[in-house]
């Protein structure tokens, strides 16, 4: 009997050790559990942050990839200014019906595209000889705005705004001093 009862007891401190260890691994299959998904929630946050970085970078380089940079504007005549133009560093190539073209005075608005550059517009560096239906990047062009309302008058100011496709808009000053001939620098 004595024999029988150490048995018990033997057996009975096996089944609380295997008991405990039993418990021990259920905790550790748990927590690997709760890190798993720890894991994979901030692995998805970290790649929704990485998109909405990637979008708003490419929605920048968008806005700014079709930009305008004005060199001069020259008076052309007595309703005419002459352009001299470039895209902006980094920009992409654009068509020339992409590029819209206002100028704002006490007059009023005149507005157009640069659909197709005028007879008589030319692309300056590394001339062709010919106009361009694309405006390409690294290159300088020069062409004539016609005006009806805001004709060059002297000691005037006219704001000239381009906007380039979907890409940023640029607004240059037209200041005219008391010369207004053909010839004269407005900016």
């Amino acid at each position: 009997m004595v024999k029988n009862m150490k048995n018990e007891k033997t057996n009975e401190n096996r089944d609380n050790v295997a008991a405990i260890g039993i418990g021990a691994m259920i905790v550790f299959i748990a927590l690997i559990l709760v890190a798993a998904v720890a894991a994979a929630v901030i692995i998805q946050t970290a790649e929704k942050l990485q998109q909405n970085a990637q979008t708003t970078g490419q929605d920048t380089t968008d806005s700014m990839a079709a930009r305008l940079f004005v060199v001069n504007v020259i008076v052309g005549g007595a309703n005419q200014l002459d352009v001299t133009f470039e895209l902006a560093p980094g920009s992409d190539d654009v068509v020339t019906e992409d590029i819209q073209w206002t100028i704002v005075c006490a007059a009023g608005v005149d507005e157009d595209d640069l659909a197709i550059l005028p007879a008589g517009a030319t692309h300056i560096i590394g001339d062709t000889g010919t106009s361009s239906a694309t405006i390409a990047a690294g290159n300088t062009y020069v062409t004539s705005l016609t005006t009806a309302n805001c004709n060059p008058t002297a000691n005037a100011e006219h704001t000239i705004l381009f906007q380039a496709g979907g890409g940023g808009q640029t607004f240059e000053v037209l200041n005219y001093g008391g010369d207004v001939t053909a010839g004269a620098v407005v900016i």
